[in-house]
């Protein structure tokens, strides 16, 4: 491999715009592969270095988990075969963000009543306060916790 095409790390970093202790942890974690080192132990980076990069950075804003992630990179060097499992990765990802939608959908709606209700005036009158301190004053009987963060999943 011509050593003129390799990049170091900060390079690499610079150019895909992922921190270069995410791309340590991500070799570590091992959805990238360990690099080739200089004979000073730096370490350096092919195109498809960059390539890997760009397709977990954009994986990962869509919200998959790092273990779908994974799945996916290890299906991405299957060229010839059939997308099935990719699907059923995506499938299973949709179903995930349409349950956190469903959950978010609920929360408005009590936070809007809660909010509606509220007609000013003091905290020691307040309609908000009086809800988030007794449940009962909930319309839904529980309230599953929501993880905002998709890419914790």
């Amino acid at each position: 491999m011509n050593i003129q095409k390799m990049q170091t790390i900060g390079a690499l970093s610079t150019r895909t715009k992922v921190k270069v202790t995410t791309i340590r942890y991500y070799e570590s974690i091992g959805l990238m592969a360990e690099p080739k080192r200089s004979s000073s132990g730096q370490r350096l980076y092919t195109d498809e270095a960059i390539e890997c990069l760009h397709f977990i950075r954009h994986a990962r804003e869509l919200g998959f988990s790092m273990d779908a992630i994974r799945e996916l990179i290890q299906l991405q060097t299957h060229t010839s075969e059939d997308c099935a499992e990719v699907d059923e990765i995506a499938q299973r990802h949709l179903l995930i963000i349409q349950h956190r939608l469903a959950q978010l959908a609920e929360l408005e709606k009590e936070l809007m009543r809660m909010i509606t209700l509220c007609k000013g005036g003091t905290i020691g009158t307040c309609t908000v306060m009086e809800c988030l301190s007794n449940h009962e004053k909930c319309v839904t009987e529980t309230h599953e916790k929501i993880d905002l963060n998709l890419n914790a999943t």
